[in-house]
Order: C-alpha cells, then sequence, then structure tokens
C-alpha cells in the first residue's frame, strides 16, 4: 500500500518487509546492484537497509575471519539483524558471497519474504574484474580460505532471480530485480510522472 505522508510530502510504501539475499563470488557484482536496487526502492518511498560483507566485517563481525565456521557465524548474525529488520516492514538488501548452501537455506527459513538473488558470473571474468586484489593475492597463496581458489563456492540451485553479470548491465540487472518484486507484489508499481 502506498500513500503520502502528510508531514513530509512524500510518497510511503506501507507493505511487507522482505530480504533480498545477493549470493555470489567476489566482485560477481552484488554490491553494485544492491545499491541500484536501493536507490529505486527508495525513489518508490520504500524503508530500506543495505546490509553488505564489507561494512558488516568492520563493525558487527569483525572479530570473525574466514574459516567455514566464521563465515557461518557471520551469515548467522546478518540473519539476525536482517530477520528483525524485515518483519518490521523493512526492505533489507544483503550482499554477501555466502558460499554454502545450507547456511543460505537456513537464512531462507528465518527471515521473512527471503528472496535469493544469484549474482552469476564465471570465476574467469570475476578474476580479470579483480578491483580489490583479492585474487591475485589468493593465486598467489597470500589469503587462505579463498572463495572460488581455496575454498568452495555452492551455487544456488533455484534462486527465485539468477543474474549473470557478464552477460548484462547492471543497471540491467537491477532492472530485473526490481521487476520480480513488482510482478510479486513485493514494491508498488512506479507512478508515470
Amino acid at each position: 500500500m502506498t500513500f503520502v505522508d502528510s508531514s513530509t510530502d512524500r510518497l510511503v510504501w506501507d507493505g511487507e518487509g522482505f530480504t533480498l539475499w545477493f549470493t555470489g563470488l567476489s566482485g560477481a557484482g552484488k554490491t553494485t546492484i544492491a545499491r541500484l536496487v536501493e536507490q529505486e526502492l527508495r525513489a518508490r518511498g520504500m524503508k530500506v537497509e543495505r546490509l553488505d560483507g564489507d561494512i558488516v566485517r568492520q563493525g558487527l563481525t569483525r572479530d570473525l575471519g574466514f574459516t567455514k565456521e566464521d563465515r557461518d557465524k557471520n551469515i548467522e548474525r546478518v540473519t539476525f539483524v536482517a530477520k528483525l529488520l524485515s518483519r518490521n516492514g523493512i526492505a533489507v538488501l544483503c550482499s554477501f558471497i555466502s558460499p554454502y548452501r545450507a547456511t543460505r537455506q537456513r537464512v531462507r527459513e528465518e527471515v521473512t519474504n527471503f528472496i535469493e538473488v544469484f549474482v552469476d558470473v564465471p570465476l574467469e571474468v570475476a578474476i580479470e574484474r579483480d578491483v580489490k586484489g583479492l585474487y591475485k593475492k589468493a593465486l598467489a597463496g597470500e589469503i587462505d580460505n579463498f572463495t572460488g581458489i581455496s575454498d568452495p563456492y555452492e551455487p544456488p540451485e533455484n534462486p527465485e532471480i539468477w543474474i549473470r553479470t557478464h552477460e548484462e548491465t547492471p543497471e540491467e540487472s537491477a532492472a530485473r530485480v526490481i521487476a520480480y518484486l513488482e510482478e510479486h507484489g513485493y514494491v508498488p508499481a512506479r507512478v508515470p510522472v
């Protein structure tokens, strides 16, 4: 339901919360797409929170490393936050490699309206992009437990949304996410101006 807040004259969406869970290799484009989706949802008057792996690790989970146990604990903490937000009507955008299927399944079972977004890219393309220089270090043996190199990534088997970032622009990918949300009634349709 969309209404105008009389105190601000802004359009406000008063629908159910949901959690968009962007998963994929480092460098796949999770954060880029989530930012674009966030901008669009805010423009539609929605309450949005974006939880990003790099940011969360600076505060909420800075005590954790990258072993399987630590990765699972990282996602467990993020799930707790996403659950609180989504059940209170917030659109939650989570960008985490989250490499293990079983861990993502636990998130699905706990949060309100879980939508898995597989941000897919071939490993070779992710290595070419390597904006943070992490693949170079991992391939040189300088980083242990690096997803896709020395630690596995288990792709989703049935994601709600499957994006192939090597085949489309970030804007096209974000538009596909928004289209899914509109089609399933999670977001209001854009009102033509």
